[in-house]
């Protein structure tokens, strides 16, 4: 009975030694295939997106450069300025200017006398000082009298002529390419004729890419200086709408009878030389068919 029971309890210690193994042999295999599973399911699964760092939305574009587009503009001016001394006016207007980076483009003087002396200059002014010295020229120099400034903003038409001229340059890469590759004297004329044209295209839009250049990079400024007794010529401050129709009208009319009247009076002095010759001959025909028109008495 005792070796029964003996032989029973190795039994079953030996089952529970084999379960106990086995049970750890589940749970060291389990932990060596986690890492490589919890990474298998990482790379297979998108990650989420960070709730606290996405916000209202700013992280988004957070990486996004906004790149300024610099504004191209030309400026234009005219300003009337009365002063003591033309001449010592101008050389003061060219000083400030110079000083400001500019430069004279033009000068017209035009002297009959100190009081009486006036002179028209054009400068060119970087624009970043344009105002500035504007505002200084017609405080320093005298009394402004007019003073009319225009801004053209051309930035769309500058990026137009340069994407034009850019199409041109690759157009006519291509045709010199593809007049290396013409086999026959036709097709060599035919893309000569089109590398001419092409050419031409090309010259004018440089030139306006030119003209927009210089425009855009100096500001113009035209400055009237004239003497104590310059007459200087009102502005023309013409209404708009009904009335300056009737304005207008009324100008024509007047201008128009001005020239009849001129006109008559450039007539008046022949028809005083003609008009007495042609009565007299109107006189003489009338009375000679008269005359053979009336019957003979001594043929009745």
């Amino acid at each position: 009975m005792r070796r029964a029971q003996t032989i029973a309890a190795l039994l079953t210690g030996c089952a529970a030694l084999l379960m106990t193994g086995c049970s750890g042999g589940g749970t060291a295999a389990d932990s060596a295939a986690a890492p490589a599973v919890a990474a298998e399911r990482a790379t297979a699964m998108p990650a989420k997106p960070d709730r606290a760092a996405d916000g209202d939305g700013a992280s988004a574009v957070a990486g996004v450069q906004v790149t300024r587009q610099d504004r191209q503009v030309i400026y234009t001016g005219r300003m009337t300025v009365r002063v003591k001394d033309v001449t010592a006016a101008a050389e003061q207007a060219k000083d400030a200017v110079t000083a400001a980076g500019g430069h004279l483009a033009r000068e017209e003087s035009h002297s009959s006398g100190r009081a009486e002396a006036s002179a028209e200059l054009e400068f060119k002014i970087p624009p970043s000082r344009y105002a500035g010295l504007v505002a200084r020229l017609g405080e320093d120099l005298g009394e402004r009298l007019s003073l009319n400034q225009q801004t053209e903003d051309v930035t769309l038409q500058v990026a137009d002529v340069e994407s034009r001229v850019k199409s041109a340059e690759r157009a006519l890469e291509s045709l010199r390419t593809l007049l290396a590759k013409a086999d026959t004297i036709g097709q060599v004329l035919d893309v000569e004729r089109e590398i001419s044209r092409r050419a031409a295209d090309l010259e004018s839009l440089q030139a306006q890419q030119k003209s927009l250049a210089e425009q855009t990079a100096m500001a113009t400024l035209t400055l009237s200086l004239v003497g104590p007794a310059a007459a200087v010529p009102a502005p023309d401050d013409e209404p708009a709408g009904f009335l300056g129709g009737l304005r207008a009208g009324w100008d024509s009319l007047v201008a128009f009878l001005s020239v009849l009247v001129t006109v008559v009076g450039a007539v008046l002095p022949w028809l005083a030389v003609i008009t007495p010759p042609a009565v007299l001959a109107a006189v003489v025909l009338r009375r000679r068919r008269r005359r053979t028109r009336e019957p003979d008495p001594s043929e009745a």
